[in-house]
Formats: structure tokens, C-alpha cells, sequence
């Protein structure tokens, strides 16, 4: 048996360069030609069953792959639990705008340290406390 983990392409926050978290941003083309590639890298894996989050970047990112290698009748089973990690009021901001603001070294805290949440949002222990028990229990069995 084999996981692949992969992350979703290029979304049009990324390219503006702002806390996405939970928003449900799209991909760009450039997020679309990442998938195609990722699908192509893929074709020929014994692939069964997918599991995405509720985010339309994930999912478009997902079924860009799953068509790439002619999958497109597989199981998806979609949950919140995989969501990215919520920026909670950071989302929609400026990264470079924001550590001028709050200071560079409060925003790597907020984005780096596990059990520190940025404000209004999750910190990396609540998405780790979120995410590894669906695993655990959903995806693992």
C-alpha cells in the first residue's frame, strides 16, 4: 500500500502573496499546469481512493490529477478535517504588508511555532490535533 500527499497547485493568493487558510481561493493556471504535472508524475500508481479537504483549490488541484491518470471514477471523499490551517483574521492580508505591522518576528511565531495561533485562527498544534486523528481513524484503516 502507498499514501501520496500532495499539496494543491499555485492558488491566486499565493501569487498575491496572502494568508489563504480557509478561504476557498482557486488555483491559477500556473496552480493548474502544477497538477497536470503532479498527474502525469502519478499515471500508472495503483491508486484507489482519494481524500481531499472542502477547499476548491485542493479539489481542483485533486480532480487535475485524477484525470491526468484516467481516475476519474475513484471514490473522493471529501472532509473539512483536511482543511488547511485557519489564519483566522490573517486570512485575506498581505504577508509582507503584515510583518510590517505586527513585526517579522511576531508573524514567524504566528507562522512557525506549533502552539501559537495567529489571531482568530489555529496554531500548528490545533491543525495537527485536527488533522492526525481523521488519518488515524479515516484514512489509515
Amino acid at each position: 500500500m502507498k499514501l501520496f500527499l500532495v499539496r494543491h497547485g499555485q492558488s491566486q493568493w499565493n501569487l498575491e502573496n496572502r494568508f489563504t487558510g480557509w478561504k476557498d481561493i482557486d488555483i491559477t493556471e500556473k496552480g493548474r499546469a502544477e497538477a497536470r504535472q503532479a498527474g502525469i508524475q502519478l499515471r500508472g500508481e495503483e491508486i484507489d481512493v482519494a481524500f481531499t479537504s472542502t477547499l476548491l483549490r485542493a479539489q481542483h488541484t485533486l480532480y487535475i490529477i485524477l484525470e491526468e491518470c484516467g481516475l476519474t471514477k475513484i471514490p473522493v471523499i471529501r472532509d473539512k478535517a483536511l482543511n488547511e490551517r485557519s489564519y483566522g483574521d490573517l486570512e485575506g492580508l498581505n504577508k509582507a504588508d503584515t510583518a510590517v505591522k505586527y513585526g517579522e518576528e511576531q508573524v514567524h511565531i504566528w507562522r512557525r511555532s506549533f502552539d501559537v495561533a495567529p489571531p482568530g485562527g489555529e496554531s500548528l498544534k490545533d491543525t495537527y490535533n485536527r488533522v492526525i486523528p481523521y488519518f488515524k481513524h479515516t484514512i489509515l484503516p
